[in-house]
Parts: C-alpha cells; structure tokens; sequence
C-alpha cells in the first residue's frame, strides 16, 4: 500500500496529470448526475421520440450559440388555453367557446412552424372548431375549420390552401410585414381565435398554440424534434462504461491467461501463442461489422465480442516477455517450496509484479475502446435504442448536418469524445512516468 500511495501521490508533479484527472473527475461527476436525473427507462422512452418532443423546434440550435453571435432568433412560444380568458355560450344541447390565445412577437426572424393542438373530452359527437388570426395591425385572416377528434392537431405551416393565399409559406406569412418586397417581421401582439362549438354540456376542449422557434436549449434539437442534450449527457455513462468494462475484460484476462501459460509452460503456453497470433492477424472493426449486420447490433453484445477478442491480443506476448524472468526468481522458488498451489502463484506472485506497468496501459486503453463504440455507431451499427456520441454523429451524417450548417449537431459529440480522449490520455503518459522506472528519472 505504501508503495501504491508514493507513486499515486507524485502525480501532483505533473500539471498534464491533473488536469486529465479533472477532466476525468468532470466526465464521471456528470454521468452520476446524469443516471440519476434521467432514468434508464425514462431516457429510453424520450429517445425513442413520440408525441414527448412535440413542444419542440426541428433542427434548431442551441440558444447560447445565437447569442454568442449577436442574434435575435426566436425561441420557441407555447400559448395555452389554461392561460386565456375563455368566453362559453351555452344553447340548447350544447355551448360554444371562444378562447383567444394572445402571444408577443419581437423576435428578428419568422418562426420556423406554428401547429395548434387540440383535446377534446366528454364528447358523444365531434365538436367543430374555426380559427381567425389577428395580426397587431388589425388585421383578420380566416383559417378555415374543420371537425375535431380527441387528439387534433391544425398544422397552420403545412396548409397548402393558406400559403396560396398568403404567397409565402404560412409561418412566414402571417407575421409578415404587408407591403413589403421581402417579407420582415411584424413586431407586436398576435392573436389566434378558436371558435368551438360542442353537442354535449359537459364537454371540454383545451388548446395549446406552439410558435416553433429557430434556437432551443444548450444542445439545440435533430430533425425529430429531439434535444440533443438527452444524448449528449447519457452518452458520458454509456461511453465510459463500455470503455472501463472492455478495458478491464480484455487486460485482466489477458493477463492471468499470459500468467498460465508462462506458469505451466509445454503445450498450453505453446497454445496460448498460437491463438495470439492468429487473433492479431484477425481485424477487429470487420469482424464487428459482420457481426452488426448479420446478427445485432446490442451495444452489450459488441462489447462481449470485444472482450472475446481481446482475450488473445498482442498484448499476451508482452505480459508473457515480462512474466518469464520473474517466473525464475527466487521467491518464486520459496513459495514452492512451502507448498503454494500453482493459482496462488500465479495470482498472487506473478500477476501483482507486473501491474504497475500495466497501469498506463490500461488507463490509455479505456478511450481506445470509447471510440470505438463511438466508430460503430457514426458507421450504422450502434445500438438503436441508446442515446450514445455515435448515434448522433451518425444522425447528423445521416442528415446532411454539415451541409445545412448544423454545425453544433456535429461539434458538441466530437467535442465529448475528443475531452474523454485527453484526458485519459494525460492521466495515462503521467502514470507511465511514475510507474515505469526507466522514465522515472527522466
């Protein structure tokens, strides 16, 4: 223990140690906080996408990056009926609402779509509902109506009928300014009128008036309405886990296998070569591929198939170079002589000499395996269920991202990925110097 809390405690030596150490500490802080703000199961359910994103812009960026730049893109407005002062006539087998759904607009650009939601309860028979927008010049524009079902949706920016009207695309149109060349932003109070009659006293409607922005959150959204934040955070978990738990299969394994072979010598340490060198001449990315495309492509069975081929790697012939003149010393002999079966050899006397060294390895070993779950996923073979770097990467190739200038879509995983490899990589090189005696001195 000495020993171990000497070399440990002269990492305060290296400034690069530190701050990997930092980094580190940052990394598996947020994937505490992560784990426990947003379940498993919850983040898989908001992932999966549905009517949970709604709410939220297609493909917009992320606020600060707007501001950043000096813009004034608007942020997406949510008016509800909840908020309205609701006027109810009431006539015989029936009422009629009116709920008016006043919002501000002083942004500097249109809003990039408007889409009304309505919910109706207690019904025996389908209300019916007529919508006029109310612009802050005083003007009226009639929206057309329609029967409703339980759960309606009036998607004013795909309405064919209104941008012919309008010449403009409808979201644009309707908070334009009129009589202008080029469409500008009408700065003021809009209005969007629901007139609603319902066939039954009892009955309920509620409405919720979205005017989708262009900026959201700190991640910005896809082009499934997502916050990329989601993926972003429960990438940091996923990302570290299955590079510690393949770090770990594939050195530990390696190791006590190098360990026997060297140990028992003859036909299984003959073996044990024989296998590491036909696994080196074995590609690991391919043989991952095939296994994604023909069988499946579970982050865990990947990582089992990693493990799997790790056992048998290159490194086998540096452990067993290392192990062989420890396996004649003395002390070797003495716990021989006093009767120490051969696993009480092999892991209490041969494997412990060598971990020092094989410290840094393992620490530089564990980004090594993040990106290459990372690479799988930007390749199509990621797990399609989890929210991992990769998988945002390979959507926002999938999309065009950088060809749309949605850069942040691109920067914020290579960005994640690129922090995790520095700092492993910095805690590693300053471990490396302390464990090893021959840079020590260096």
């Amino acid at each position: 223990m000495r020993y171990w809390s000497e070399r440990l405690w002269e990492l305060r030596r290296y400034p690069s140690a530190l701050l990997g150490m930092a980094i580190i500490f940052c990394l598996v802080g947020l994937s505490i906080v992560t784990v426990i703000a947003i379940p498993y199961d919850e983040a898989l359910d908001r992932w999966r996408g549905g009517d949970y994103w709604r709410m939220h812009p297609r493909n917009a960026e992320p606020v600060w990056l707007d501001r950043l730049k000096g813009g004034n893109k608007p942020k997406t407005l949510i008016i509800s009926s909840h908020d309205a002062e609701t006027e109810s006539v009431t006539f015989s087998g029936g009422r009629r609402l009116r709920i008016p759904l006043h919002f501000d607009y002083d942004f500097s650009e249109f809003p990039s779509e408007i889409n009304l939601f309505l919910k109706s309860e207690k019904h025996t028979r389908e209300p019916f509902a007529r919508l006029t927008w109310h612009t802050p010049d005083g003007r009226e524009i009639p929206l057309g109506g329609r029967r409703i079902t339980a759960n309606d949706r009036f998607s004013l920016s795909q309405d064919w009928a209104l941008e012919r009207r309008l010449g403009l695309l409808p979201h644009v149109g309707l908070l334009a300014r009129p009589g202008t060349d080029s469409p500008k932003v009408l700065p003021g109070r809009y209005t969007l009128v629901l007139d609603a009659v319902l066939f039954d006293e009892a009955a309920e409607i509620t409405a919720e008036l979205v005017v989708y922005g262009r900026v959201h959150g700190l991640a910005g959204t896809d082009h499934q309405r997502r916050d990329l934040l989601l993926a972003l955070l429960w990438g940091t978990p996923i990302a570290l886990a299955f590079g510690l738990l393949a770090a770990v299969g594939t050195t530990l394994t390696t190791l006590v296998i190098a360990a026997a072979g060297v140990w028992f010598g003859g036909r299984l340490d003959a073996a044990i070569q024989r296998l590491t060198e036909i696994n080196m001449i074995l590609p690991l990315l391919p043989i991952l591929v095939m296994v994604g495309t023909l069988y499946s492509t579970s982050i865990w069975l990947m990582l089992g198939v990693v493990v799997l081929l790790g056992i048998f790697s290159a490194s086998a012939k540096m452990y067993r170079a290392m192990l062989l003149p420890i396996r004649e010393s003395p002390y070797i002999q003495a716990a021989q002589a006093y009767g120490a079966s051969d696993s009480r050899i092999i892991l209490h006397y041969l494997v412990p000499r060598i971990l020092p060294v094989l410290i840094p390895t393992f620490v530089t070993l564990i980004p090594a395996f993040v990106f290459l779950e990372a690479s799988l996923a930007v390749l199509g073979l990621g797990d399609p269920v989890l929210p991992t770097w990769g998988k945002v990467l390979n959507d926002a190739q999938n999309e065009s991202a950088l060809y749309n200038h949605y850069y942040y879509w691109v920067l914020a995983p290579a960005l994640l990925l690129m922090l995790t490899g520095l700092g492993f990589a910095l805690l590693g090189f300053a471990l490396d110097r302390v464990f090893n005696p021959r840079l020590r001195r260096i």
